[in-house]
This record gives structure tokens, sequence and C-alpha cells, in this order.
């Protein structure tokens, strides 16, 4: 049965009610038989179930109980199937190898000829680039406050501080070309700890100014942001600066943590879990914002991994903030930038506790596996390795990851206002036409979810209603 609530369908009576909890599970190799009738929507609400509940024994050091629930996910979920089956499939593995880490031994040997691929990563870091309209979007709106910041400026410098995607650069070449006044001589300093890379991306916009006959030269900075040293961007006098980073200065939040080792696990006791009450048929983003998930999110206090505390997961201006991050945006700020821009994945992945992070991460890798439903089919090869090498990958960081090894901390906007305010910048709201183009951009995808929100002068690129990344423009502060 089915009512109709605040315009959206609703089970009266969650399906879950009939489902045999954990503790009834039969053991490893012999799922139950019911599991097999499931239909989608109840297969999708059972995977949160147990996702939730695995992790909440990770978290408590539960390695049996947590054995068995990654027994019963694996059995349900699946790289190629719907859209919480895909999603859950890199949740199990990213819990799996938080718990693999507790014996380090194991760990290093099932991990020690482990090959990073360069071509792969550029390959699939193009493709998140094409199938979705999120760095586009951050690209448009960038590059046009660059043009007017620079507005008469006859000697441009960018720094690139994630120097990956020369699109970008590109398309700014064009637009300076037509300047009215002429284009002005423009440096861009690209950041990569890959020099390939940067050879690259060099290549491609060096033959582009020569086409354009547009004074050029890049200069590229082979470090991580971490190790970066303000000396290696070789600023100079007259120059108008301009400062960008797409997806890069989360990072930085986990350089605190450097020093401390801890194991992945905490040893706090937890309360059990409940079981959903209602659920809402349709995208998998739909189903994690019922009941189920938020009736967990209260009571996440109660096995919260507190044992496992990691900085800068709280505000910014609080004494474990990171120091890393507020120094470099100092350093930044010392350097006077005509304009700074940024872009950032806009959700909490940086809570001190396990479970919190889940539920955060499940919310939003909901959505961006649900772009890819409405965009390619489940066989495509190339949706399979954007989930697999891009997504994948940062889930099983967030989840699996402690300490300075986890990289992504991403962060809500209000907590990057902060930060910006307090190392001495002053928010440039984005201009109308900025906008307008941005939402021009959207306009020629087939799928209507992505929507883009003006917050305070910022941008939010979203998919329904769910914020997924934000866009901010900063100025010097005198």
């Amino acid at each position: 049965m089915f009512h109709q609530d605040d315009g959206s369908s609703s089970v009266t009576s969650s399906p879950l009610q009939m489902f045999p909890m954990m503790s009834a599970s039969p053991g490893l190799g012999s799922p139950n038989p019911w599991l097999e009738e499931l239909k989608s929507e109840e297969r999708g609400l059972y995977l949160i179930h147990l996702l939730l509940t695995c992790a909440n024994h990770v978290a408590t050091g539960s390695l049996e109980n947590a054995n068995i629930a990654l027994d019963q996910i694996s059995y349900l979920a699946s790289p190629d199937g719907d859209t919480m089956q895909r999603i859950a499939s890199y949740f199990t593995q990213a819990l799996a190898e938080r718990v693999l880490k507790t014996w380090p031994g194991l760990y290093k040997a099932l991990h020690s000829t482990r090959i990073d691929n360069i071509n792969e990563e550029v390959l699939v870091r193009r493709m998140f680039f094409e199938f979705f309209p999120f760095l586009k979007v951050a690209f448009v709106i960038t590059n046009q406050a660059i043009i007017e910041a620079m507005e008469g400026e006859k000697m441009v410098h960018i720094i690139d501080l994630n120097a990956t995607e020369p699109a970008q650069w590109r398309a700014l070449l064009q637009d300076l070309c037509a300047r009215p006044e002429g284009p002005p001589h423009l440096r861009i300093t690209g950041v990569h700890h890959q020099k390939e890379i940067l050879d690259q991306m060099a290549h491609v916009l060096t033959e582009e100014a020569e086409k354009l006959d547009i004074p050029f030269q890049f200069n590229p900075v082979v470090s991580k942001l971490e190790n970066l040293n303000i000396e290696q961007l070789r600023v100079k006098t007259g120059e108008a600066l301009a400062i960008s980073s797409v997806l890069r200065l989360h990072s930085l939040l986990a350089a605190n943590d450097e020093t401390r080792t801890r194991s992945p696990l905490g040893l706090k006791n937890a309360n059990g879990l409940n079981l959903p009450q209602k659920s809402v048929l349709g995208t998998l983003g739909e189903l994690l914002e019922k009941d189920f998930v938020n009736g967990n999110n209260n009571h996440h206090n109660g096995y919260n991994n507190s044992s496992s505390h990691d900085t800068a997961s709280s505000s910014p201006l609080s004494p474990t903030a990171s120091t890393k991050i507020d120094g470099f945006l100092n350093s930044l700020w010392s350097l006077s930038p005509k304009v700074m821009l940024v872009t950032e994945q806009d959700s909490n992945h940086n809570g001190s506790g396990l479970m919190e992070r889940l539920s955060e991460c499940l919310h939003f890798y909901a959505a961006l596996f649900d772009c890819l439903e409405t965009t390619l089919p489940r066989t495509s090869m190339e949706r399979m390795k954007v989930e697999k090498m891009f997504f994948g990958e940062e889930i099983k960081n967030i989840i699996a990851c402690e300490g300075i090894e986890r990289k992504e901390r991403h962060e809500k906007l209000d907590k990057w206002v902060q930060r910006f305010e307090v190392a001495g910048f002053g928010n440039m709201p984005l201009s109308y036409y900025a906008l307008l183009q941005a939402r021009r951009l959207l306009q020629g995808y087939s799928c209507e979810g992505y929507k883009i929100k003006d917050e305070n002068g910022c941008v939010v690129i979203c998919w329904q209603d769910k914020p997924l990344f934000s866009v901010s423009a900063w100025k010097c502060r005198r």
C-alpha cells in the first residue's frame, strides 16, 4: 500500500519488518533464501541496514559480527547491478579494508604488488570530467571570475594548485584572445606531484597559445601540495595574480595527523540500530533521505568512534583545527592575489567517528551514483571504471583510512568560508554573468537533475536538491 505525503510516495509499513535480524543469520556461505526474492527497493533498504550494522561492528571491534555482515552484503551487492548494489559493493570493500588494516603485515603483503597506473588515473579523471557537469561548471565560473578580475591587466599569472585538466586553461586562452584590449602576457604555474601530467598540460597549452598568438609561459612545479614551497611559485612584482584550487585544499586537513598512529578500529561500546519504518521508492538518494538513515543519525553519538579523534573535524577556529591549512592559506594571502577561486566537495566527510563519516558518505556518493544511472547504461565499462577507480577509491580513503593516510577530508562550504576569513580573505561574490553561463551549460545536459544555487555570492552545484560541489571566489582583505 502506498500513500501520498507531500507529493512523494511512501510505504505505510516497512518491508524490513519481515526481515530477520542480523543475529539470526544462518552464518557464512549460507545466505537466507528469502534474500533472492527481495524487490529492488527492499534490497536497497536492507543493504543500507547491513552497511550501517557492519560499520557499527567494525567501529566497536566486533570483527566476527562484522565478518558475518560483510558476507551478507557481498551476497546482495554487485558492481554491475542497480545503484544501491553498486554503491554497496564499494562500501563493502572499504569496510573490509579498514578491518584488514588492523593486521599491518597481512595488509602490506596483499598490497605489496600494487602498481599505480598514471595513464589509467588520467583516463578516469577525464571520464569524470566528461560524464558530469561539475568540473565544467566550476571551470566556466572560475574563468569568468579571472577575466573580470584581470580586466586591463597586461601581465597575468595564474597558479593552478591541482593542474590536471588543460581544458580549463585552453578555454581561458581563447577568452583572453577575444579581449577588446588584446590578450595579456599569460603565465600559468601548474602544481602536481606527477611530472608526466604537468608535461602533458604544458604541451597542450603551449600549442594552443602559439595557435592564438598569445605570449605564454608554463611553469611546472612537481610537488605534493603539503610539501609545496611558496617560493617555487615564482610570483614576480608587477604581475596580476590569480590562484585556482579544484578539489585539492581538503587534503591539507590531514597534515596534523602525520605524527599520530592509531588503530582504525574503535573500542567504545555501541547501541544497536533500529530498522526503518518507511521508505520512498525512487533514486538511491531518495532512499537514503528517509527515516531509516535520518533516525540512525539521531543516535550516532551513542556509537561514535570517539577513541579516534582526528584533527580539523570541527570549527577551524578550534584548538584542534589544522594549522597546516591555516598556514598555507596565510602564505597564499601573502602573495596578494587579485582573486582566488576554490572548488571543493560540499559534504562533511571529515567527522571524527566512522559512523558519522559513513552516513554522510552514503548520502553524497548515492547522489553521484544516481547521476551515472541516468547517464550511462549499467553495462558501460566507462561507468564501472569511474565508479571503481574514482568514487570507489575516495570511499575507501574516507572509510578505511585514518591519520595522515586519510586525504579525502571533504567539508562544507561554511567551514571553508571560516578558514578563508581567518586567513585574511574576503568573499568576492560571483557575478550574474558567471552564474548565467553556468546555468546555460547545465541546460545543455539531457538530464534535468542538476541545479545551481547561489549561497551568499558562492555557487553550490546540486543533484536534485543534494549539494555536491561548491565554487567560491576570494580576494585579499587588507
